[in-house]
């Protein structure tokens, strides 16, 4: 009997330098696909529907998180897994490729900090632009109620 017990070894996918999903968070099942591919269309599954639970995932921090699921719109549930339908090949392998491709780019988005607001103040010129602006658009609408030859 070994001495030590070995470690399984759980393959990662690397999305940026820092940054790695373990690859037994993502499903892959495929589908029936329209599309190109003829009669083979019918019979073969090649479309690629890729599922990731961001909600539960433990690869991500909380900030990823939860870019991750307000970038991803309506192709994350309410209960924050993401779906990936990718279709636009004829091979499994190929749809398979592109769905991965798109979850890493999508993470990867995400992983970026968004660049903080900075509070500015409206220039002096401004204030004036718009003050004299109203003036005009006031004095527009006022000419419209006088009557010719009448005083206000």
């Amino acid at each position: 009997m070994p001495w030590f017990i070995p470690q399984l070894r759980v393959p990662m996918i690397p999305i940026a330098p820092s940054l790695t999903i373990d690859e037994s968070e993502i499903e892959l099942e495929f589908v029936r696909a329209s599309g190109p591919g003829g009669q083979n269309v019918n019979k073969v599954a090649t479309a690629v529907q890729l599922r990731f639970n961001a909600g539960r995932s433990a690869s991500l921090s909380p900030s990823i998180r939860a870019r991750l699921i307000r970038l991803a719109g309506r192709r994350a549930s309410a209960e924050g897994v993401l779906v990936i339908t990718a279709r636009r090949f004829r091979t499994q392998e190929a749809n398979r490729r592109d769905a991965m491709q798109r979850l890493a780019e999508l993470i990867r988005r995400a992983a970026e900090l968004p660049k903080p607001r900075l509070a500015t103040h409206p220039t002096l010129a401004s204030k004036r632009r718009r003050l004299e602006a109203k003036q005009r658009r006031g004095e527009t609408k006022r000419l419209r109620g006088e009557k010719p030859g009448s005083d206000p």
